[in-house]
């Protein structure tokens, strides 16, 4: 067995360990208010971490370039409680828009 299937394996089986070491260790019983509320805002932070680091990130360089105001008129149009296609729309026209104008 090569070095890398054995690495894939044992990485495999820590994956499945931590996940399944929650519902195991916890059961029914249910989260501190303050641990729930924090477990509930995570989704939305790592969305936008990953949102902000697909638009500015360049491998090991940041750009700042037309997608920056497309995210900018994205969270303007979510803030306003704009439907989502409206959303997409608005920032891909922004966007496009600043990439004609340049």
């Amino acid at each position: 067995m090569s070095d890398a299937t054995l690495v894939l394996i044992l990485m495999t089986l820590g994956t499945f360990a931590l996940k399944s070491a929650g519902p195991l260790v916890l059961g029914d019983r249910a989260l501190p208010l303050r641990v729930q509320q924090l477990v509930d805002l995570l989704p939305a932070a790592l969305l936008a971490a990953l949102a902000i680091v697909s638009t500015v990130g360049d491998g090991r360089a940041i750009v700042l370039d037309a997608r920056v105001v497309g995210l900018l008129v994205a969270g303007l149009a979510l803030w306003r409680r704009a439907p989502f296609v409206v959303v997409v729309v608005a920032a891909s026209a922004a966007t496009a828009l600043v990439r004609f104008a340049a």
